[in-house]
């Protein structure tokens, strides 16, 4: 049965409003908002001058190099430890499948701020008493020095986001036809064969959903950071976003941020397309 021509806008309408109003528009201004010196409440139009204070700017430089290495660093191990996750989970010896895909998920259902709270009492009070007790100087301060602070957030992160990773490798491992396993193991393939050989090769797609996920995320992070660091100590550990909530509410420098944001914007972007497109030609 064919949809008529207005049955069609009715159900394409309210999407295409959802997106012109929320995303479109409120961008489109955001890049007006950029080329002002917005403070909130008056702007006057400055052209590039943001743009050209921005890329002097050395701790908005630190930020978004500090966002570069994060993300670089959690995407690899989130998804190498989310695909470990997956081949635990489902393989056919392991009678805790079940309870083991519950508890590696769980961390993801914890919100941000609270998983902040929680890895800040770990680093500083269990890490503490463990230091105090091992006499090992190792675990103390780890909030307070620039690179501890840093590999913090990181194993925050991976924390949180492996057991979501976990199900999309999960879902596609699943999907792999068992007698093709089962021929290989007919033949005489070893475990490590039939991983290298069969399941890896099927997990492309996969791949490329989890590598983007990531690092979307990854370049968005803003509550984690927050709560576990506050992107302390003297700024060493704060993340792009961090920056652009602070320039744009704490120091009234809207227009400043704004431009701040776009430059995130297309460096994302970038990085996104150049993603798929390396996992595109991958999968080929």
């Amino acid at each position: 049965m064919l949809i008529k021509k207005h049955q069609y806008w009715a159900f394409v309408l309210p999407a295409l409003l959802f997106i012109i109003l929320i995303i479109a528009l409120p961008f489109l201004i955001g890049i007006y908002y950029s080329f002002t010196d917005s403070n909130g409440l008056n702007s006057s139009f400055i052209g590039l001058k943001n743009y050209q204070i921005l890329f002097r700017d050395t701790i908005f430089l630190q930020s978004l190099w500090l966002t570069v290495k994060f993300s670089v660093v959690s995407v690899l191990l989130i998804n190498l430890i989310g695909l470990a996750f997956a081949l635990i989970v489902t393989s056919s010896d392991n009678r805790f499948n079940k309870a083991l895909r519950t508890i590696f998920f769980m961390p993801n259902l914890i919100g941000g701020i609270l998983l902040g709270f929680i890895w800040q009492f770990i680093f500083t009070s269990a890490f503490k008493a463990l230091g105090g007790s091992l006499n090992l100087d190792f675990f103390n301060g780890w909030l307070s020095d620039p690179a501890t602070g840093f590999w913090g957030i990181v194993i925050l992160f991976v924390w949180q986001m492996s057991g979501y990773i976990m199900l999309i490798y999960v879902s596609f491992l699943n999907s792999i036809p068992q007698n093709t396993i089962q021929a290989a193991r007919l033949d005489g393939a070893e475990r490590w064969q039939i991983l290298m050989f069969i399941k890896l090769p099927q997990l492309a797609p996969a791949f490329t959903i989890s590598l983007f996920l990531t690092l979307a995320n990854s370049f968005k992070l803003y509550e984690q950071n927050l709560a576990l660091t506050n992107g302390g100590p003297y700024r060493s550990t704060e993340m792009i976003s961090m920056y652009i909530y602070n320039t744009a509410f704490v120091n009234f420098q809207q227009g400043y941020a704004q431009a701040a944001g776009i430059i995130l914007f297309f460096c994302v972007t970038l990085v996104s397309f150049l993603q798929l497109a390396l996992s595109r030609r991958g999968e080929r």
